[in-house]
């Protein structure tokens, strides 16, 4: 890109970012824009500072940065903050508003009180010139993910109108190629896709506002904080934004999510997998002993139904199962149908504390159960009946 320039890490190796598996890395995007003025935005993870300042100085002196903007504090973007701040003598710092409170409340031991009082606080629709026909415009978009969170918009007479997205429209995905078009676009939304179930699904209702203003912006060129740049397909991923925030599914599909102890659950997952899978519903089952958790509700935001089982222990559910559920039920998948299944000895309690922890996702749970006593029989996995309830439910 012209006077825009990639200063950023590429994560080849990171494979768990907070409990998400990275199969493919990730990166952490900075970017440096020159027009008449310079400026840097954002910062990378604090180990790979000294890469991040290399970058830098193949582009310019970091003296010559003019601004520093913070489109987000979370400290993968910012952990290099402080460790900058020495290079950037002459910068303008430039945050939202709850971005200079939350910077604060990260750094007050590294960084002088003053140095917060001096920092810009901006609002909707303020802007920077920076010269060359190179206008930015910054927009707080709280809460999606932090309060603090921003994106800036510059418009470029001379070349491209650039959406600085923070967050949005970002993928946990390394590669040393920058571009979209220049990609695997099958891996590159596949990552878009687990970005979006794992970090951003249950923001959904502040998303689906957001959307329709960013569409209407005249938005050549998308840069995240992770992943690749958008400059070809930026309508495909909006489209797959729009859809994801609404809860919008391709097809009537089934997600079963399970573990067990003595093999009795797991024969009645087999069991509805046949039975659901003889009626031409598309059915996939995971057991959570050997599954991933953020490629489960991945899975779980594109399903229209969710089925959770587990065996009763200790009068509650097994533990992969209460970590599954609290996981889901943080991130609130969209528009689906749930029911509750399970097995026990001498007394029961997992099937109950399913649909409860169903219920507080917001996931429309069958009142239909099944709960079955040891080892099932065979006439106990007939479940014709309850998956009749089930395809009627999901409509």
């Amino acid at each position: 890109m012209k006077d825009i320039y990639y200063v950023g890490y590429v994560d080849w190796e990171v494979r768990n970012f907070h409990g998400y598996s990275t199969n493919r890395g990730s990166s952490y995007n900075s970017y440096i824009v020159k027009g008449e003025k310079t400026v840097l935005i954002d910062t990378v993870k604090r180990p790979y500072f000294d890469y991040f300042l290399g970058n830098i100085k193949d582009v310019c002196d970091p003296s010559e940065i003019d601004y520093y903007i913070t489109n987000h504090v979370e400290m993968d973007h910012s952990g290099s903050f402080p460790l900058i701040l020495k290079y950037l003598p002459n910068a303008e710092l430039i945050a939202s508003k709850r971005g200079v409170e939350i910077l604060k409340a990260h750094f007050h031991e590294e960084i002088a009180e003053d140095i917060f009082n001096k920092i810009r606080a901006v609002e909707e629709g303020d802007t920077l010139d920076i010269g060359n026909g190179k206008k930015f415009t910054f927009v707080p978009i709280p809460m999606i993910h932090w309060p603090d969170s921003m994106v800036s918009f510059m418009t470029d007479e001379n070349g491209k109108n650039v959406l600085f997205s923070n967050d949005a429209f970002g993928q946990h995905y390394a590669t040393s190629k920058r571009w979209d078009d220049e990609n695997d676009l099958a891996e590159v939304f596949q990552e878009a896709e687990k970005y979006y179930a794992n970090i951003l699904l249950h923001l959904s209702g502040l998303i689906a506002k957001t959307i329709p203003k960013v569409g209407a912006l005249p938005i050549e060129i998308i840069c995240p904080s992770h992943g690749i740049c958008w400059r070809n397909h930026i309508p495909e991923i909006l489209e797959r934004y729009t859809k994801w925030s609404k809860g919008e599914i391709d097809e009537k599909s089934v997600l079963i999510v399970y573990d067990t102890m003595w093999e009795s659950t797991a024969k009645i997952a087999k069991a509805l997998t046949n039975e659901i899978k003889h009626r031409g519903i598309p059915v996939k089952r995971y057991r959570l002993t050997n599954a991933d958790y953020s490629d489960v509700i991945t899975e779980a935001m594109k399903a229209k139904a969710i089925l959770v089982g587990s065996p009763t222990l200790n009068n509650g559910l097994y533990p992969t199962v209460a970590e599954y559920l609290s996981y889901q039920k943080g991130l609130k998948p969209l528009n689906k149908v749930g029911l509750a299944f399970g097995s026990f000895g001498w007394g029961g309690g997992a099937v109950k504390e399913i649909v409860e922890l169903m219920n507080a996702a917001k996931i429309d749970v069958m009142e239909d159960t099944i709960e079955i006593k040891f080892v099932p029989r065979p006439e106990d996995l007939d479940f014709k009946e309850i998956v009749d309830k089930l395809i009627e439910k999901m409509g």
